[in-house]
């Protein structure tokens, strides 16, 4: 199978598996801000590409639990790491980079290590997606439809948590110069949706 063959049936099937659908949207456009961050370094591609791609797999709806109990304590990140072993080997991806595929995945948490570069985009990457206009639409999406998320207060919540403690966990230049303006945007949205509610609950 050539790459652009096993580029398609891992979108293809990511694009089948996302659900709720919206978050898809977040594979294509992670990918391209990974690229963007790498500059003029040489990456791997393939191995960014598949991380990216099957990175999330543990949160879609189907593939995590549906008990909250079990929710509570489900590691998505390992959840991803253990299908993406098969499924990469049965859509004909060099199977040599797997295992740094799947490396990448494990550390792409801002909590985490990268111990990679490819590792190091996928993360920053992951990180600016949390700040901006995305990062509010991603977390105002999830009211009502999340049990983290039950009102708006609790996706103003960690959108603050975001501004205060995400920024300073950026490893690459090329990261920290594009998050700028999405702190200013976020913060500037914190601010007027604090005036407009005058106090009141959300």
């Amino acid at each position: 199978m050539n790459t652009s063959t096993y580029r398609q049936a891992i979108t293809d099937y990511i694009r089948a598996n996302a659900n709720p659908p919206d978050k898809f949207s977040h594979q294509p456009r992670l990918y391209a801000l990974a690229r963007q961050l790498a500059e003029e370094q040489p990456f791997d591609d393939e191995v960014l590409f598949a991380a990216v791609w099957m990175h999330d797999l543990g949160v879609f709806i189907g593939h995590r639990p549906e008990d909250p109990t079990a929710l509570a304590g489900w590691d998505n990140v390992a959840y991803a790491r253990s299908e993406t072993l098969g499924l990469l080997r049965q859509f004909g991806f060099p199977p040599e980079k797997i295992p740094a595929v799947v490396e990448v995945i494990r550390t792409h948490l801002p909590s985490s290590t990268p111990t990679s570069f490819e590792g190091a985009l996928m993360r920053d990457a992951d990180i600016l997606e949390q700040l901006g206009a995305v990062g509010i639409l991603r977390a105002v999406s999830k009211v009502g439809r999340d049990t983290r998320f039950i009102r708006f207060g609790e996706a103003l919540t960690v959108l603050r948590q975001n501004l205060e403690q995400l920024p300073a966990q950026l490893r690459l230049a090329s990261a920290r110069r594009l998050a700028e303006p999405r702190i200013q945007l976020l913060k500037a949205f914190l601010e007027a949706a604090e005036a407009e509610a005058g106090g009141t609950e959300w």
